[in-house]
């Protein structure tokens, strides 16, 4: 039987702006199973899942579970967890972390500074700091939302964490499981579909350097996703692999057509027309979806570099 990422893979879906949305990560270590909705569907205190996904409403930052490469066997709680917290946005992009022993300190966190980009709530409430380390690698692995992000996710995350590629992680839920397996790479918030293990180290390596690695990328999760499409178009215009060099400035319209401007860190700005429609044919969107579906896909139909004073008149 066929998987939904052999199906979307064969009729050549594109990727661009498909990335989830999210200015920040809040990312928290918990080992053994996960369900559906891992947040409330793991060994994690339902209570505080629930907690966390409400108290995160509306503030731009996505909480997401994580847990190393392996097996994932019932251990009981562990002594401590690693927690992140990531921040995208061009110009203001950082990623700290820290340790706990209980997770319920997180709900001293102040999410609404989170998401605007401000680290001092965490570094404060929970005594992190700058993550001095490897960028992150985080792999999507959850089988209970999807069969292919385990099929083809946890044996890359094994690959990656074997070659010593990075920081490796497997995370809950990255979206689009028709892209599996899917990538996360923080601190600068690119996703990926669709990676292989070598393709991973380069974007890693990339990262790494302060590189943008464009083949197979989703878009930055900093942007929604006609913001997304934009920058990916305008960079593969320019060959510009700089992270950070382009950042979205204004977004006007609606479904079924976006104009998005985007500025240079050099002062060069450009508009760009984005489209969306469904996709045909029908494909199912996830393994377990019992209809076809026609997802909407992004399609980049003009890119135009502004005149000075038509940037400076928008």
């Amino acid at each position: 039987m066929s998987t939904c990422s052999t199906v979307s893979r064969d009729l050549d879906e594109p990727v661009a702006g498909t990335a989830p949305v999210a200015r920040t990560w809040l990312l928290l270590e918990q080992p053994g199973p996960w369900g559906a909705k891992a947040l409330t569907a793991s060994h994690l205190d339902p209570a505080l899942g629930r907690a966390l996904e409400a108290a995160a409403k509306g503030t731009g930052v996505r909480v997401a579970l994580i847990r190393r490469p392996g097996r994932h066997a019932d251990r009981g709680t562990p002594d401590a967890r690693r927690v992140y917290a990531a921040h995208t946005v061009p110009g203001n992009v950082w990623l700290h972390a820290t340790t706990l022993t209980d997770p319920r300190r997180l709900l001293d966190l102040d999410l609404a500074a989170l998401g605007r980009g401000d680290a001092r709530s965490f570094d404060s409430a929970l005594g992190g700091g700058p993550h001095r380390g490897e960028p992150l690698a985080l792999v999507c692995t959850n089988g209970k939302r999807d069969r292919c992000c385990a099929l083809l996710g946890r044996p890359l995350a094994a690959e990656l964490a074997a070659s010593g590629a990075g920081d490796v992680w497997e995370v809950t839920h990255l979206g689009g499981h028709r892209f599996s397996p899917t990538v996360l790479v923080l601190p600068h918030g690119y996703v990926y579909g669709r990676v292989r293990a070598h393709t991973v180290e380069e974007i890693i390596g990339g990262a790494r350097e302060g590189r943008i690695v464009t083949a197979g990328c989703r878009g930055n999760s900093a942007w929604e996703r006609p913001g997304q499409a934009a920058e990916l178009a305008v960079r593969a215009a320019l060959g510009e692999d700089t992270a950070g060099a382009l950042r979205v400035v204004r977004t006007e319209g609606a479904a079924p057509g976006w104009e998005v401007t985007l500025a240079h860190g050099d002062g060069r700005h450009w508009r760009v027309t984005v489209d969306h429609g469904p996709s045909a044919p029908p494909r199912p969107e996830s393994c377990g979806a019992s209809v076809l579906g026609s997802p909407a896909r992004m399609e980049v139909t003009a890119v135009r570099e502004l005149s000075v004073t038509a940037a400076l008149a928008g």
